[in-house]
């Protein structure tokens, strides 16, 4: 069987390469694969290989608070999350203080900080609303729920970003979550639907507000990423993201914490919880800028198919074979995605600009020029104008000169008939 879907997918992944690949503009070319196909392939690879690691950081993640939880009784979300923001803090709020100028981390609190404030806010929301919903609704719900992210992340990048998806894109997020869907089957028929039911309707509600929080985060995330700075996303996330998780753990943590029975297991696996998430927080916005938001998000739902392959051997989870069929079935659909690129609408200033905006900019990228070069110029116009007048007064001269040679070649010519 596991032989059977990987022949599967490795003919499902050959044949849409070869799609792509041979484009009907191509068939008249003896090279089956140019310059520029071997590049588009390579960049494909590179961000599905990348989009993997990432699902990789989230299972780390996942299998580590699972180890805490039910072998340790440790279930303390903020603390974790805490451990996460000061790592970002200490690395790249550092490398915000030490830059000058514009990039300083001054200057950007004093244009900027009660937007970071907003997203430090969302983004810290989303981590604990997430973990606080398997207490009050089943892991089926949670993992079919969360897919909700995928539908709002395209909204948002359509209105903030100005993304254009076409026909391709959208069935190939059907395709992922058709994946999701078979994933979710196995569960079910493994027996594997844990978590409670306590509230179930509060529950749902806390997955489908953490997958919107979510998006608003990946969307700014892009847009910061793609404009301004990795490193200014990253120390103003980290700062702020410090103080909130801080207040909130805090409020809410305050009875955990102390009863937390500290060992060196226990210390390894907040140590790896904390460097996993520091790890895809900082590495996301590379990935983020090779592709977008919903391309991340597509790769990231093989996260928890990385959790159970892990859970078979860890935690003995019952094996079923729709789990692979699963990450085919997500894998194509992320790699169809990403072989058609999404256009975005250009909003580019600078057509609609006068001509004295044109040149205040020419004169801001030339800061030397002066009132010497304006001078030179208009002497470099008045010149052609000086030329022609001289030309003109040496044709009337030259005029002048035959008409008075035309008279004494007559006078001439009558004097000698006589």
């Amino acid at each position: 069987m596991v032989y059977l879907i990987y022949f599967m997918f490795s003919q499902l992944i050959w044949v849409l390469t070869r799609a792509i690949v041979c484009h009907p503009k191509l068939r008249n070319v003896h090279i089956f694969m140019s310059l520029t196909d071997i590049y588009f392939c390579r960049q494909l690879a590179k961000t599905l290989a990348m989009g993997q690691g990432l699902a990789g950081l989230i299972c780390g993640t996942a299998v580590s608070s699972q180890y805490l939880a039910t072998e340790f009784q440790v279930n303390t979300p903020m603390l974790q999350s805490f451990l996460n923001y000061t790592l970002l803090c200490a690395t790249y709020t550092t490398m915000l203080i030490c830059r000058r100028g514009d990039g300083n981390i001054l200057q950007i609190l004093k244009r900027r900080w009660w937007k970071y404030l907003l997203l430090g806010l969302v983004d810290v929301e989303a981590n604990y609303t997430v973990v606080k919903a398997y207490q009050y609704t089943t892991l089926t719900s949670v993992q079919l729920l969360d897919c909700f992210v995928i539908p709002v992340l395209m909204l948002l990048s359509w209105w903030i970003l100005k993304t254009r998806y076409k026909l391709i894109h959208y069935v190939a997020v059907c395709l992922c979550l058709l994946g999701v869907g078979a994933m979710v089957g196995a569960d079910l028929l493994a027996g594997r639907d844990q978590g409670s039911s306590s509230n179930i309707l509060l529950g749902d509600g806390l997955v489908l507000l953490s997958a919107a929080l979510y998006a608003v985060s990946n969307v700014s995330q892009e847009y910061t990423v793609k404009n301004l700075s990795r490193v200014e996303f990253l120390g103003m996330i980290g700062l702020f993201g410090t103080i909130i998780s801080t207040v909130q753990m805090v409020i809410l943590e305050r009875n955990e914490i102390p009863g937390i029975i500290w060992s060196w297991q226990v210390g390894l696996l907040f140590s790896a919880y904390a460097l996993c998430m520091y790890a895809l927080y900082s590495f996301m916005p590379i990935v983020m800028k090779l592709s977008s938001a919903t391309s991340v998000n597509l790769s990231l739902l093989t996260a928890d198919l990385f959790s159970l392959f892990f859970g078979i051997f860890l935690f003995q989870y019952n094996f079923s074979g729709l789990y692979l069929v699963s990450l085919v079935v997500i894998l194509v659909g992320f790699i169809t995605f990403n072989a058609v690129p999404t256009p975005t609408v250009s909003t580019d200033a600078n057509t609609s600009s006068s001509p004295s905006s044109i040149y205040e900019e020419s004169v801001y990228e030339n800061p030397g020029a002066t009132g010497n070069e304006f001078a030179t110029e208009e002497a470099a116009v008045s010149i052609p104008a000086e030329l022609e007048e001289e030309e003109d007064v040496n044709k009337k001269r030259a005029s002048d000169l035959s008409m008075s040679l035309g008279q004494e070649t007559f006078q001439v010519g009558l004097s000698t008939k006589l």
